[in-house]
């Protein structure tokens, strides 16, 4: 099937839709069902979509349909020395698609941005079955409201995303992890003070492992840089190979403190302060990323109300990122309540976008 056949299919379907009023649930390679509020609607599968339709390596900007699986535009990069330096998780087949309507980044956000950060444009089919283009292919193409980094994070809300051009970099000449034994009080006390001077961070992760703690940081940039950082720092290096495998099993939660197994603990994501101090959660010590900002903990859904007042008091929020088991269900919001102004807005836009509500529906945000 060409792609132009495949776009005409999707949007017809959305205009069938439309007519029927029929809900729609947009998907990729469904590696992200778990994130969010509910799956409902029928499938609207994505991955017919595919192919990188540009790509300009002296320009760094790619452009590539929704259904491309994630891994291929990451091999098609990596032949020219390039990433994407957000490094979305993949957790298996992932898209291109999924990842904007996610708008989940991986170890080095706090260092290099988010994916929001990395869309310079796209091509969205509308809740009217309009093709619609925002952006384009450089950073100062923009003129009102970016709708085309909106996108990003929307969970499939406000239309189906076709196509989207993407800032990329050239890989980090070179590269360096070092790990620290050290307690989450001075792992996060150290992550602070290094952050002050000019050093080439790039990824940092705290966890306990058999009680006793590990600090890994994670150095790129220009070789002189990261040698320099390395004697002016300690530490144990590791192996670059080794290292390289564990970065991408934390950017896909593949490490082994992830594991949840058949109890009643879910993963719990906290967005704080990269200054804000321990947290006074009961259970297990957290796995701490970007810094001391992404703060990952596991703990029942019925601790919601503390977890959440708890990182509201640092300055943060939560998100009920994963339920335990395959089929668990729970009434907790996976997200945090929004403020009256900003859900105005929120659910403003997609009226806009999607007048009938084929979308994704209850994907974001609860029905009213």
């Amino acid at each position: 099937m060409s792609t132009d056949t495949a776009l005409h299919q999707i949007v017809e379907r959305i205009r069938a839709a439309a007519a029927a009023s029929t809900p729609l649930c947009i998907r990729g390679g469904g590696t992200k069902d778990f994130y969010g509020e509910t799956l409902q609607g029928e499938l609207l599968d994505m991955r017919a979509f595919i192919g990188i339709t540009s790509y300009e390596p002296s320009e760094l900007v790619v452009s590539v349909r929704a259904g491309t699986p994630l891994a291929e535009l990451e091999a098609a990069l990596a032949e020219k020395g390039q990433c994407l330096p957000f490094e979305p998780p993949c957790f298996g087949d992932g898209t291109v698609g999924g990842m904007v309507a996610a708008g989940l980044s991986g170890p080095a956000r706090a260092s290099v941005g988010a994916v929001r950060d990395y869309v310079l444009g796209a091509t969205l089919v509308n809740g009217r079955g309009e093709v619609l283009t925002f952006g384009g292919q450089v950073m100062k193409n923009v003129a009102g409201y970016d709708v085309s980094r909106v996108l990003a994070g929307s969970l499939g809300t406000l239309g189906v995303i076709a196509e989207v051009s993407l800032k990329v970099l050239p890989v980090a000449p070179a590269e360096a992890t070092l790990e620290f034994a050290c307690s989450q009080v001075d792992a996060l006390r150290l992550l602070n003070e290094w952050g002050g001077r000019p050093l080439p961070l790039n990824a940092s992760c705290w966890f306990e492992h058999e009680g006793a703690g590990a600090l890994y940081l994670r150095l790129r940039g220009a070789a002189a840089a990261v040698e320099a950082a390395c004697t002016h720092l300690g530490g144990e290096r590791k192996d670059n190979a080794r290292a390289a495998a564990e970065w991408q099993s934390l950017r896909d939660q593949q490490l082994p403190w992830f594991a949840t197994g058949e109890g009643t603990d879910a993963l719990w994501r906290l967005s704080v302060p990269q200054t804000a101090p321990v947290l006074s959660l009961d259970g297990a010590a957290p796995l701490i990323e970007w810094h001391g900002g992404q703060r990952w903990y596991k703990a029942s859904p019925d601790q919601a109300a503390r977890i959440r007042e708890i990182a509201r008091a640092a300055g943060g929020h939560a998100t009920l990122f994963r339920l335990p088991g395959s089929g668990t269900q729970s009434t907790v919001p996976r997200f945090d309540a929004l403020s009256a102004p900003i859900e105005r807005i929120h659910r403003a836009l997609i009226r806009e976008f999607d007048p009938h509500g084929l979308f994704n529906r209850g994907r974001l945000l609860a029905p009213t």
